[in-house]
């Protein structure tokens, strides 16, 4: 037996430290042995050793380019060094040559889903799983991606069929953590996350999963620590910094933030994603220790960043405005009345985000009736559902027979009902559902809805520091739309007061909240028929699931840093206090 082959010998039983010490053997003998050259790279990448791995795999394809597991092997390496679009031509070039390996398929999917392809992934792990049904990677990969796209069902039956071929794998329970966090069930997620660690501790990105569910069930001290193990374990998972930074609140001298500038200085390695982690994350960090320039500076890049990767048409979500105003004429409201579902089972907490909605959401759901239901979309799920195929809203409305008006209503109580089998009361504080204020009074007459308002320059500012969701929130990136859309948000619900009944809609003040919590929480509960609970005011002692971007505010007390806040960045917002005026300004 030569030496490449007690090399693959040894790296096969795991003894890579050997098979390194063959290869080098044979190095020694022959500086061009492509075998040699190989392995090792294949050897320091299993390390963790990325450059040297580029290095040495680079110099063995200089000797071969015609061997699909040494390209294949360089494309992962590349996608470890997050030169993703380098690795994909690997990965093509391996194809190439080796059309039906599905490993390469899948590994080319993580590199096009990293860069935003998620057509181009998603054809690619189903090409994999054609060429071999029975691969539980590419079935983890492409539910992982799923739920990036809240497309958790399909998600689910791809991890079902993962699990029943490797029912003990890392991989495998640790993206069912992940479908159980966009499922809103943090606790199941944290079990997941927790079994994948059993089965695997050096995984750094597992234990940024555990931070998240921690955040989400309140344990923030804990969510702090499992994000620094997920750091120490995989530093360059840029994320995981951004995840920190949100989570905790930064003093001067910080080693937190020594370490998120630290890491955010090697430029070279960033892609343009982890540049804007980075800078979201560092705008969070120097605003609290009132560096204001620094941070609005770094909040002007990141939203930069992420606005260049989003298609946002604002002439047509204004012409949506337009015809919601139109269509919920009083003609129509008079028309519709009286068919609705008669529940009192919800209440929609509804505004623009950063307004409030969130702390009044917690004040409720600390109420004995109350279940804090979060941001559901359900309501605008369930008007899809039963408006004809092919119809869209609002232009749906006026062709609703008081059936559909009804069942609406009915499908959608039965939904809180399954969130909430025991709340006597569910709220649902979706923002965006003051769209639909007009169509929930016709489909739930006795539904409450309260209105969250706050001073318009603070709320924008406020959005504007926030890195939101995938897909959520798309208006907020750049300050002159962002102005925009809040006056045109102002214009619509002036229409809602016009047309639905005096006192349907209950404007609450996110400042007359901080300045008189008992007041606004006695009115908040009189408006929704419930009796008063001193609980209400330790709102922040609830514990309950909380998935919003204020996820940390509402485990403290009320505080008035947040009040004014925007004045100290007032020399940065010139195009946000053009857009949305003198008057909207001094509201």
């Amino acid at each position: 037996m030569n030496l490449i082959q007690q090399a693959i010998t040894a790296h096969r039983a795991g003894n890579l430290a050997q098979a390194e010490q063959l290869c080098r053997q044979a190095l020694a003998r022959n500086q061009r042995d492509f075998d040699a050259l190989h392995i090792l790279g294949i050897i320091h990448a299993q390390r963790g050793h990325y450059e040297d791995a580029e290095r040495l795999l680079h110099a063995a394809l200089a000797i071969d380019q015609s061997m699909p597991p040494c390209l294949h092997n360089y494309g992962n390496v590349l996608s470890r060094l997050r030169r993703y679009e380098e690795a994909i031509g690997f990965y093509k070039r391996a194809l190439a040559l080796a059309p039906n390996i599905a490993p390469i398929h899948s590994d080319l999917g993580n590199a096009q889903k990293e860069l935003g392809r998620t057509d181009e992934a998603i054809a690619s792990y189903r090409k994999a799983l054609a060429l071999n049904a029975n691969f539980p990677p590419a079935l983890n990969n492409l539910a992982l991606l799923l739920i990036d796209l809240h497309r958790p069902d399909e998600a689910a039956a791809c991890l079902r069929r993962a699990q029943a071929l490797s029912p003990n794998n890392p991989q495998t329970e640790k993206v069912m953590g992940h479908l159980a966090l966009e499922r809103g069930e943090p606790q199941a997620a944290l079990e997941h996350y927790r079994k994948a660690l059993a089965l695997n501790p050096d995984q750094g990105d597992a234990y940024c999963g555990v931070g998240n569910a921690l955040k989400e069930l309140g344990r923030q001290q804990e969510a702090v620590e499992s994000y620094r193990k997920s750091i120490a374990l995989d530093p360059g998972k840029c994320g995981v910094y951004f995840s920190l930074a949100d989570c905790k609140r930064f003093t001067t001298g910080d080693a937190d933030l020594a370490l998120i500038e630290a890491a955010a200085a090697k430029d070279k390695e960033l892609t343009a994603s982890d540049r804007m982690h980075f800078d979201f994350a560092l705008g969070k960090a120097y605003e609290d220790v009132k560096e204001h320039e620094q941070a609005f500076e770094h909040w002007l890049m990141a939203n930069a960043a992420k606005r260049a990767t989003i298609a946002y048409d604002e002439p047509a979500v204004f012409f949506c405005f337009d015809r919601i105003e139109q269509i919920f004429s009083p003609e129509l409201m008079g028309s519709k009345a009286g068919s609705g579902e008669p529940s009192r089972r919800p209440i929609f907490v509804l505004g623009m985000p950063r307004s409030g909605t969130t702390l009044v959401e917690q004040v409720l759901a600390s109420h004995p009736a109350v279940h804090g239901g979060g941001e559901l979309t359900a309501f605008k799920e369930t008007v899809q559902t039963i408006a004809p195929l092919g119809s869209v809203y609002p232009d749906v409305v006026p062709t609703l027979a008081p059936e559909a008006m009804a069942r609406i209503g009915a499908d959608y109580v039965l939904r809180l009902a399954a969130l909430a089998p025991q709340g006597e009361r569910v709220t649902d504080k979706l923002p965006s559902n003051f769209l639909y204020a007009g169509l929930i009074h016709l489909a739930l007459p006795n539904a409450v809805i309260i209105h969250t308002m706050r001073n318009p320059v603070d709320t924008c500012v406020s959005c504007f520091s926030k890195l939101f969701k995938p897909g959520e929130q798309v208006f907020t990136y750049e300050l002159g739309e962002l102005g925009r859309y809040y006056r045109r948000y102002q214009q619509l619900m002036q229409h809602w007061r016009r047309v639905l009944p005096a006192g349907r809609i209950l404007d609450v003040s996110y400042e007359e909240v901080v300045g008189d919590l008992e007041g606004q929480a006695r009115r908040i509960l009189a408006h929704c028929g419930l009796p008063w609970d001193d609980r209400c005011l330790s709102f922040h002692e609830t514990e309950r699931p909380v998935r919003t971007a204020s996820a940390m505010q509402v485990r403290q007390p009320l505080y008035t840093s947040s009040l004014e806040r925007w004045r100290v960045y007032e020399k940065f917002l010139g195009p946000l206090l053009t857009a949305l005026g003198t008057e909207a300004a001094e509201a």
